[in-house]
């Protein structure tokens, strides 16, 4: 694996370090600003706004002047690394929150260009597992950056965390710069052939697969803390903790699954799928079980977001794995995760009680293992799909 990829890895790593940091150092930013622990949470859903919706509109410009993959994520970098900067100066709420959507839009197209150059420098066969060490990035940046984040907030301020995001976004530009080769003008796609994937069904049926796996999941996670404190027992204390096993097996879990998501791709999401929705339900029988519940917190961090290298490498064989195409890939799981997250609400607000949810996960991983059963019987039908549909 070309040693860039772990570049593009550590990139990814940055920005959503940057994305879900401000969950850390909430009392900071509220003693900041002067205004509400809800309204410093409105700056992490800002920023994914920015990223369903702007992502995409900023890589169509790119696109549109026909800007070179490597180009533009430097370009991408350059304008996060300003946009964050606003931020770590930011003097008032209204400011950082203009911050926040700006570095959501650059963030959703620095994916979506960073995974269209992995598909430039590594051979088809080696796509999922080298797009796992580029969401291997996202994974770390729950377990370990934002943790780092918090710690250096607490000892040197709030804006020290956003500085060091700066820092680290323009370390990974200066290497990218230098160790990404240029594109051939041949390999450099113009806006009407990315588009024209888009007419493409099959696509559409593996982004409907991702969004449901990914809402599946975090209908779940989402209230994991008030299940495991009301329901299971365990001390709000224990939460952290908690959730850092649960960020460990997503790292495990995604490191396993990116060795093999380009051979087995459909079966790892099938499978995947009956687990996920076998242990969700499992939870929420036994949700008053401490050792039930632990163990169903590790399997659901094993095999719920860890799919996600697989969920690429359907796209990038169903597609042309081009900068638009993976940069809606991005936003539709990043609206799989709000929608799953607020479905699962739903319940807890009817008065379905906590575990509820769950049984949300449960409906959502079943509707994804059906969007997957007309693909099932040709293990090589999601891989010639976009040549029949040409």
């Amino acid at each position: 694996m070309p040693l860039v990829v772990y570049i593009l890895g550590l990139t990814i790593f940055s920005l959503t370090t940057s994305e879900f940091m401000v969950a850390g150092m909430m009392p900071s930013l509220t003693q900041a600003f002067g205004v509400s622990v809800t309204q410093i949470g409105t700056l992490i859903s800002l920023y994914a706004i920015g990223m369903v919706v702007g992502g995409p509109l900023l890589t169509v410009g790119l696109l549109k002047l026909r800007v070179p993959n490597k180009k533009a994520l430097l370009w991408l970098l350059g304008f996060y690394a300003i946009a964050q900067s606003v931020a770590a100066s930011a003097t008032s709420y209204e400011i950082m929150a203009i911050a926040r959507v700006a570095t959501g839009v650059a963030g959703s197209a620095c994916f979506g260009v960073s995974l269209a150059i992995c598909a430039e420098i590594v051979g088809m066969a080696s796509r999922g597992r080298a797009a796992s060490i580029v969401v291997g990035g996202l994974m770390l940046a729950t377990v370990l950056g934002v943790p780092v984040a918090t710690v250096i907030d607490q000892h040197w301020g709030w804006r020290a965390s956003f500085w060091l995001v700066v820092a680290l976004t323009v370390l990974c530009a200066v290497v990218i710069t230098f160790m990404v080769p240029r594109a051939k003008a041949s390999e450099t796609i113009s806006l009407g052939a990315e588009l024209a994937e888009f007419k493409n069904r099959h696509l559409w049926a593996a982004y409907a697969t991702s969004g449901l796996i990914i809402g599946a999941t975090f209908a779940a996670f989402s209230y994991f803390a008030p299940i495991l404190t009301e329901v299971t027992g365990f001390a709000a204390s224990s939460i952290p903790w908690l959730l850092g096993i649960y960020g460990a097996a997503n790292v495990v879990g995604n490191m396993v699954v990116g060795r093999y998501a380009d051979r087995h791709t459909m079966p790892i999401m099938a499978w995947g799928l009956i687990v996920l929705g076998a242990t969700l339900a499992l939870f929420a029988v036994f949700a008053q079980s401490q050792a039930l519940s632990l163990a169903s917190l590790i399997v659901i961090g094993l095999v719920g977001v860890p799919m996600n290298p697989a969920m690429i490498a359907r796209v990038m064989k169903t597609a042309h794995p081009g900068a638009l195409v993976n940069t809606v890939h991005t936003s539709v799981i990043n609206i799989g995760l709000g929608v799953g997250a607020w479905v699962g609400g739903l319940g807890i607000a009817a008065g379905y009680g906590v575990r509820s949810p769950l049984w949300v996960g449960v409906t959502l991983a079943i509707l994804g293992l059906l969007s997957l059963l007309p693909y099932l019987g040709n293990s090589r039908r999601d891989t010639q799909a976009p040549a029949a549909s040409r």
